[in-house]
């Protein structure tokens, strides 16, 4: 498949998804001013090596991975594919603006299964970093997920991933990923 033809796929796949409604709690923690704007994933456009700092129960684990990023349709799509060899998992990054409502949404499609998490996490950039909210519900209740884009330059930024199960009061983190520029 050329690269032209990877790209209209994930143009019109883009198009499918931008239909979600924002979740109650989700809205409720973006608002009252969305700011997205096309653009705003620009920084992760190119090729990264990432250190993966990942909590197994109450064991922290470490491995690399890496990953390319595009940027497509004036800003307004970002597309990563991640590789983390080391742990036999692959998956792609899809990160769509509703230019409309000034949100991101940020959705993960695993390479094992080819499903695209629908709705995927809901977001701004505010004063340098994107935070991403999404619900679901856990072992003991409803859960609130978080994934913040922070620490940008233009060779490295972190992702880190957390859940709360208090409304949004606690956090506990989960997984970190140092990002650094390179292929």
């Amino acid at each position: 498949m050329t690269h032209i033809d990877r790209r209209t796929i994930i143009a019109l796949s883009a198009g499918v998804l931008m239909s979600n409604i924002l979740p109650a709690a989700v809205s409720a923690a973006i608002n009252p001013a969305p700011v997205g704007r096309p653009g705003d994933f620009d920084f992760l456009t190119g090729e990264w090596r990432i250190h993966n700092k990942f909590r197994e129960g109450e064991k922290w684990i470490e491995f690399p991975g890496e990953a390319t990023v595009v940027g497509i349709l004036g800003g307004i799509v970002s597309v990563e594919e991640l590789r983390i060899p080391a742990r036999g998992f692959s998956g792609m990054g899809l990160r769509l603006l509703d230019v409309g409502k000034k949100i991101w949404s940020d959705h993960w499609v695993n390479a094992k299964s080819g499903v695209v998490a629908v709705p995927g996490q809901l977001g701004v950039f505010q004063d340098g970093a994107g935070t991403f909210l999404s619900e679901g519900e856990g072992a003991e209740g409803p859960e609130l997920y978080r994934g913040v884009w922070d620490c940008i330059t233009p060779k490295s930024c972190r992702w880190f991933q957390s859940t709360s199960r208090d409304g949004g009061k606690t956090w506990d983190d989960s997984w970190f990923m140092d990002w650094t520029r390179g292929g």
